[in-house]
């Protein structure tokens, strides 16, 4: 039961949850559209995992394809690195979760980084993404490294969605069919320079060592890049709650089997629809489980499944678990943190940042909430 797409976990691939942007057959008015799909035309498709790059390749759309998937939202994502340095930091994270060989990732990244290096022997780049925050980090990361580079005379076109007519509930491209991925094509629209350098700004804030630049990205007018700024005040609130040290995942997890789903799956399924714009694939829940169930004072106790299947693994609250939950403890003090959360690394007996529910904001672990 793997979620990975390649090396990410994107929602368009699992068949999660959907959230609304008014996308109707024919959307974009007519003086807005891109030019018709010429089968002259030297396209390169990136999209957001296998499963949305497999229906794409029976549409019939010309072009090459390649893929942005890592799981940005997971591990460190440090500002200014060199290409090769960015690729080895990211495979030896995916290494160190069981996601990928080392090997076997770095190859990957190498190679969907050298299919961008491509763009310039390419008329057209487009970007197919979805709405949740594994995707909205794919897409300003491309935009920040397209708005670095001369691109010459190569287009670069933007698909974006987070609905498609006749199906409800939406989950993500992974669901389209061929001829519904083909459809799309028609209403890409070209990038602008106001998307390229709000990205420009949003991407550099989440990889700095500081989160308190995303809140200020947060107050800006983000309507460029209409699903952004839900994905990035999703991404705050992974940072540890004021109220008991956990994350919204961590929280949601023990809600859940509090509530009684005592497999990983059915709780894997609980989590997700709490979610408005479901990001997490099976791979990163299960990884999550795992730092709640480890030592010191585990918060969960997993149990293998019948076989070994991780599918039907039991899941259960431990006393700890209960207390955290019930706000009798807080999650950090009693564990500890390691975790990198962009380019914030949190570590130790305390967290440096917060995340204040009740003022929607991070605040300093040292400023009590109100």
């Amino acid at each position: 039961m793997s979620d990975l797409k390649s090396l990410g976990a994107s929602a368009g691939s699992r068949n999660l949850l959907p959230v609304p942007l008014a996308l109707s057959p024919d959307p974009v008015p007519a003086e807005r559209r891109s030019r018709p799909l010429a089968t002259a035309a030297r396209m390169l498709h990136v999209l957001n995992g296998d499963v949305a790059a497999d229906s794409l390749r029976l549409s019939g759309v010309p072009g090459e394809i390649t893929l942005s998937a890592d799981v940005l939202h997971e591990g460190p994502t440090p500002f200014g690195l060199m290409p090769e340095r960015w690729r080895k930091v990211r495979a030896r994270y995916h290494a160190e979760c069981g996601y990928a060989d080392y090997e076997e990732s770095l190859a990957r990244l190498s190679e969907w980084d050298h299919a961008l290096e491509r763009f310039r022997s390419f008329d057209e780049v487009v970007l197919w993404f979805e709405h949740d925050l594994f995707d909205q980090l794919q897409l300003i990361r491309l935009l920040d490294w397209f708005g670095s580079r001369d691109r010459g005379w190569t287009r670069l076109s933007l698909i974006c969605i987070g609905e498609f007519p006749g199906i409800e509930p939406f989950h993500g491209l992974g669901q389209l069919s061929p001829e519904q991925m083909a459809s799309l094509v028609s209403v890409r629209q070209p990038v602008t320079d106001r998307q390229i350098f709000f990205s420009r700004h949003v991407w550099r804030a989440f990889c700095s060592p500081e989160p308190i630049g995303l809140e200020v990205a947060l107050r800006r007018d983000s309507s460029d890049l209409p699903f952004l700024a839900g994905a990035l005040l999703r991404h705050l609130q992974e940072f540890p709650w004021t109220r008991d040290g956990l994350s919204r995942t961590q929280r949601q997890a023990l809600l859940g089997v509090a509530s009684g789903y005592a497999t990983f799956e059915s709780l894997f399924r609980a989590v997700q629809a709490l979610e408005e714009r479901p990001f997490l694939g099976d791979s990163s829940f299960l990884h999550a489980l795992r730092g709640l169930a480890a030592n010191p004072m585990p918060l969960l106790r997993l149990e293998a499944g019948p076989g070994g299947s991780i599918r039907h693994q039991r899941v259960s609250l431990t006393a700890n678990g209960r207390d955290v939950l019930d706000g009798r403890a807080d999650w950090v003090h009693l564990h500890g943190i390691d975790r990198w959360l962009g380019g914030v690394h949190l570590h130790g007996s305390e967290s440096p940042w917060r995340w204040d529910a009740d003022r929607e904001r991070l605040i300093p672990a040292a400023l009590p909430p109100e």
